[in-house]
């Protein structure tokens, strides 16, 4: 295992790291709204996540995204994330072995966080605002507050995939 490169991107310092994946253990979390009729089993009411914890040499890796990550023990992976506890969080990784590169949807990530934005903007002119209401000045910072948080993981992601994409 080898630390090939660091960035800090604002206030986190986003890590690549190289190796060979071992211990790997595969999960399914799922969640299920609990909106959901008893007698409706379509997958509409289900979210899946697929978490991925692995050692490069002697570094605890998870990696948590919404489809499964494609690695193997013995493969050897390039990973990009930031430092969660005694883990690295993946947010992108290279499969050398199998010549496979991933990482989450940041340009959706992006247009969400524009979506929220767009919110917190029409909120910001709305009539009730202007007059002083405070409902919707908290709604307005909601929205403001949302959409920050998207766009600096949107920004995260982008690092980590330029971090991995030149080794």
């Amino acid at each position: 295992m080898s630390a090939t490169k660091s960035s800090s991107f604002l206030s986190s310092s986003i890590n690549t790291i190289s190796g060979t994946v071992s211990n790997l253990n595969n999960e399914l979390l799922e969640y299920v709204n609990p909106e959901k009729p008893s007698h409706d089993h379509s997958s509409v009411y289900y979210k899946r996540f697929f978490n991925s914890q692995f050692n490069l040499g002697d570094q605890a890796i998870e990696a948590t995204f919404s489809s499964p990550m494609k690695i193997a023990n013995g493969d050897t992976v390039i990973v990009s994330g930031f430092p969660k506890g005694n883990r690295l969080q993946v947010l992108a990784y290279n499969n050398q072995t199998q010549q496979i590169t991933g990482n989450e949807n940041w340009l959706v990530l992006g247009l969400g966080a524009l979506f929220f934005f767009a919110i917190a903007i029409g909120l910001l002119n709305s009539q009730l605002v202007i007059e002083g209401a405070l409902i919707p000045k908290l709604f307005t910072v909601g929205f403001l507050l949302v959409a920050l948080y998207m766009g600096y993981r949107t920004l995260m992601i982008r690092e980590a995939v330029k971090l991995i994409s030149n080794p």
